[in-house]
């Protein structure tokens, strides 16, 4: 099957990793078909959101019998392509980013942090989660030398943000998740997503106080 993924609303794209991972743990549990009413409960998104979700790729399951495990897994895992494996690079091993090396992706999906930077002599040459960690000074020359690392995670003090970021579109960087509180500047065709954890939490709290959940709706 064809698919413009271009047409694919961004919102819908976004999902289709949490649709993804509840199906592999369906099929792990031996699962055969699942309704998008169960989809609904399991990721907490609305059946009519996620039948209009799936209509985007055409049909995949059947009207009173539901969708095949097997296929969805194996079709979101083409449409995802979970088969091919996408190196990653970690700017800034502080806490958060000790915890991403730690954690490190390939545990649930097809990326993998393969190296990270620092400044902090303490831990440049040192190995975190199995990943080496760098001197930020020497960022170009490593990149280099391994090649094809299209995204980059920024976990650096706010005003370092910029000038690394600078270095990396030089480096023809593709893709940057940004977790500083610093909102960059990048050329159109680099795509950034900004994640601020104290602005999430305010906005957390602030929807706790002032919306019911049927509201939000």
């Amino acid at each position: 099957m064809n698919i413009d993924q271009s047409k694919i609303p961004q919102a819908t794209a976004k999902r289709l990793p949490l649709y993804y991972r509840f199906l592999k743990n369906l099929h792990a549990s031996g699962k055969q078909r699942v309704s998008s009413a169960e989809l609904s409960d399991a990721v907490k998104v609305d059946s009519a959101t996620i039948r209009r979700d799936f209509s985007y790729f055409g049909a995949l399951g059947k009207k009173g019998y539901g969708y095949n495990v097997d296929y969805l897994l194996t079709f979101f895992r083409k449409t995802l392509d979970q088969d091919e494996m996408t190196n990653v690079m970690l700017i800034g091993v502080g806490n958060l980013g000790t915890a991403f090396l730690h954690y490190n992706f390939i545990k649930n999906n097809n990326t993998k942090i393969s190296m990270a930077f620092d400044v902090n002599e303490s831990k440049i040459g040192s190995e975190i989660g199995g990943v080496p960690v760098y001197d930020l000074d020497k960022l170009e020359e490593h990149v280099q030398e391994v090649g094809d690392i299209p995204v980059a995670i920024l976990t650096v003090p706010a005003v370092a943000a910029q000038s690394i970021t600078d270095r990396l579109i030089a480096l023809g960087i593709k893709g940057i998740l940004n977790f500083t509180p610093a909102r960059l500047n990048v050329p159109e065709h680099i795509r950034i997503h900004h994640i601020d954890l104290a602005v999430e939490l305010q906005s957390l709290v602030y929807f706790l106080k002032h919306y019911s959940v049927t509201q939000e709706d």
